[in-house]
């Protein structure tokens, strides 16, 4: 819904809240989760605003919200059992500067305000212990820093100061998140530094209703939290599609040549639009994919990137659109060609005629409104479809990885049948156990993966940890590699053994991989797992959604028998034979 897209007029969603809920509750497909807020002030409108926000991003949420101000009693001691019972499958900590104790004073000793910084370190690390017996994600807000300073700028620097005291609780969060599984910050401090205090601090809000916050800073605070949210259910957008005239360089370059268009240091805009080269440059290095749709001559085109002053160059882009096809039909090319649903990128146009075509003809694509070049970096960087909660090294070379997809692409329409195909790419599969090195990027898998994805379970980093260490799981990781590289872990199966059976709870594979035979060898490593534990009957699930029918009669593929069907799920069964041809005739297997 385009009115809660970055930029957002605060006003008109506190005042239609209602309305929008309406209509984002007609969406097809919402993914049911439970969310827990832990109160440190009054959250009554930030639960409201926050719901729509998460509506917005495909996730219907059931609240729980902690009794007013009590974050500290329901988190370490949940009193009355209600949290335990709720079972969340989020804890958001909505604190604030409010809820800091053992403050330092003007009469302390530096002995004694170092004591209470401790003090008051243990007690939230005390806290954030009690919280993982949730074994869930929890999201941790900083403090925003004190609205008024009793010793001016010394109290950011002086032991008694409140502003340093602040900061270094702000570090010690920070450093937590950071080693910590399952914790992620949410950086109030840069929130409201980004609106400024005179805008996010209101004493009258504070003093009469206890709102942490002026009551018009909620929305910008819930779609921040919103973000984490939809990032750990796998909710995030995976690529950019972007124009190039007036969005990449200033002018037009099929006029002005290479040379004429405006980009580098040699003038205001020329410097805008290199920044904002440099922080696309930026979001690729940690995985989002970069593609170009432009109305131009190809070559024309691909001749602003030779300029030696551009940040970005034709290998940064996995997909190079520039024809005089609409931007829609290009967009819906390039995801079929990178194998994602368009509703996973992003366009980024000058033109607001361009965007307002693709937003009716392919709306599940996000289209920001780009305004001036100076502005592009913030509009895509408080739009938040790219946050991460981690970046894995797989990430970081996911572009590389796309671009070996091309070039398979291009040796599968050079070989003679698709079989040889397969076997001219030398594949090679490792399987293992879910471990600790992998845990991070096999929940990452998970929670991304929409298409290949049989029952569409989500998975936090604890549940797949805790699936690691259960004897009574199957848990199978496969990475491959082949004559072009290597595509790293790609795969991964989740089971549960009862007696002779193994119920397979999860099967995902990226889509990087598929029709490559990799199913059939981890289908292979499944039935010699059984074997090997004298389980000979396997049951199947396939729960279908609107993005996962690319994997609808996988199961009738390999052989397996239906024995229930329903609107929600069909249900198989496949009988282990003691001994059978291995299915993958077309790579090899190594088992770690």
């Amino acid at each position: 819904m385009q009115c809660l897209e970055y930029p957002f007029d605060p006003a008109v969603i506190l005042a239609k809240k209602r309305a929008l809920r309406r209509e984002l509750l007609k969406q097809d497909g919402l993914v049911q989760k439970r969310v827990a807020i832990l109160s440190g002030s009054t959250v009554g409108e930030i639960k409201n605003i926050l719901e729509l926000f998460l509506l917005n991003a495909g996730i219907q949420p059931t609240f729980y919200v902690g009794d007013h101000a009590r974050f500290y009693e329901d988190g370490m001691f949940d009193p009355s059992g209600a949290l335990a019972e709720f079972a969340p499958d989020v804890i958001y900590m909505h604190t604030c500067v409010h809820n800091l104790e053992n403050l330092p004073r003007q009469t302390d000793t530096p002995e004694e305000a170092e004591r209470k910084f401790q003090s008051e370190t243990q007690r939230w690390q005390q806290l954030w212990r009690s919280l993982q017996r949730f074994e869930c994600p929890v999201i941790q807000n900083t403090f925003e820093l004190p609205d008024v300073r009793v010793m001016g700028h010394l109290d950011a620097v002086d032991v008694h100061g409140r502003v340093r005291f602040v900061n270094l609780m702000n570090n010690m969060v920070s450093s937590w998140a950071a080693q910590t599984p399952n914790f992620y910050l949410h950086d109030l401090c840069w929130l409201s530094a980004s609106v400024g205090l005179e805008k996010w601090c209101s004493p009258s809000a504070w003093y009469a209703y206890q709102y942490a916050q002026a009551v018009e800073c909620i929305p910008l605070l819930c779609h921040s939290v919103a973000n984490i949210m939809k990032s750990l259910f796998g909710k995030n957008k995976k690529g950019l599609v972007l124009d190039l005239d007036n969005t990449l360089w200033g002018g037009v370059i099929g006029d002005d040549g290479a040379e004429g268009v405006a980009l580098g240091g040699e003038s205001p805009p020329g410097r805008a639009f290199s920044a904002f080269q440099e922080y696309l440059k930026e979001l690729s290095g940690m995985g989002v994919l970069l593609n170009v749709a432009s109305k131009n001559e190809d070559s024309a085109a691909r001749s602003g990137f030779a300029r030696p002053d551009s940040v970005l160059h034709d290998e940064d882009f996995v997909c190079f659109k520039a024809n005089w096809e609409t931007k829609p039909r290009n967009i819906a090319a390039i995801a079929k060609e990178i194998n994602l649903l368009p509703d996973s990128l992003v366009f980024v146009d000058d033109n607001p005629a361009e965007r307002a075509l693709v937003r009716q003809e392919l709306p599940e694509v996000a289209a920001p409104e780009m305004t001036a070049p100076e502005t592009y970096m913030r509009t895509l960087d408080r739009g938040g479809w790219f946050e991460p909660v981690s970046v894995s090294d797989d990430d970081r070379k996911r572009t590389g990885m796309y671009r070996q997809n091309r070039q398979r692409a291009e040796a599968q329409s050079a070989a003679a049948d698709y079989d040889s195909y397969l076997r001219g790419l030398e594949m090679r599969c490792t399987f293992g156990a879910f471990d600790a090195p992998h845990i991070e990027r096999i929940t990452q898998l998970i929670n991304k993966t929409n298409q290949f994805n049989l029952t569409t379970r989500r998975y936090t980093a604890a549940e797949t940890a805790a699936c690691a260490a259960d004897p009574a799981c199957l848990t199978l990781y496969g990475r491959l590699a082949d004559t072009f590289g290597d595509n790293g872990i790609v795969t991964a199966v989740i089971g549960h053994f009862v007696g002779s059976t193994l119920t397979v709870d999860l099967w995902v594979m990226s889509c990087r991989v598929f029709q490559r035979g990799l199913e059939y060898a981890v289908f292979d490593r499944i039935c010699d797992i059984c074997r090997a534990r004298g389980t000979w009957d396997i049951r199947g699930i396939f729960r279908p959604t609107a993005k996962n029918r690319p994997a609808a009669g996988f199961y009738d593929s390999l052989g397996f028998e239906k024995i229930s069907e329903s609107d929600e799920e069909t249900v198989y069964r496949f009988a282990v034979p003691e001994n059978s041809a291995p299915l993958n005739q077309v790579m090899e297997v190594e088992i770690v």
